[in-house]
């Protein structure tokens, strides 16, 4: 497993859903929302950097089937965003099917509701990513989820 902290990106139209690993790589945990728009990455810039983020992990929404809709598309040009302002190979893909179902799920078993799961349930949706991602490079000895080229 490969030190350094992650950051999971979870892209939404409105939101952006920010989680962050331990060093160890172990536990990924909410981090923040960021507004969609103007100054967006700009903001996730930042948070790598007040991290100390070696990765970017950026959530990919594909239908149960596997197939990429106009919501892939955007998070497709949103990595490719982050990627165009860090280092060679630290943003990646990562397939995120069911996460933000996974993260309602658990805000609501732990009594979070109405207005306040909807302030950090993009974070959560993140953190689920993010954990998954940790998950796999840690069972397959290999990072996971496919390289973002700056230039796409």
């Amino acid at each position: 497993m490969r030190r350094g902290v992650r950051l999971g990106v979870d892209a939404g139209s409105v939101r952006i859903g920010i989680a962050r690993s331990d060093p160890a790589g172990i536990l990924a945990s909410p981090l923040e929302t960021v507004r969609t728009g103007k100054g967006d990455i700009d903001r996730i810039i930042q948070l790598v950097a007040e991290n100390e983020a070696v990765e970017v992990i950026v959530g990919l929404p594909t239908s149960l089937s596997g197939r990429e809709g106009p919501a892939a598309g955007e998070a497709r040009r949103l990595a490719s965003r982050i990627a165009r302002r860090l280092a060679a190979d630290s943003v990646r893909l990562l397939d995120e099917r069911l996460t933000t179902v996974s993260a309602e799920s658990g805000l609501r078993e732990r009594g979070v509701h109405g207005q306040a799961r909807r302030k950090v349930v993009d974070q959560a949706a993140a953190a689920v990513l993010l954990q998954a991602a940790l998950e796999t490079e840690r069972l397959t000895g290999r990072p996971p989820g496919e390289i973002v080229q700056g230039d796409t």
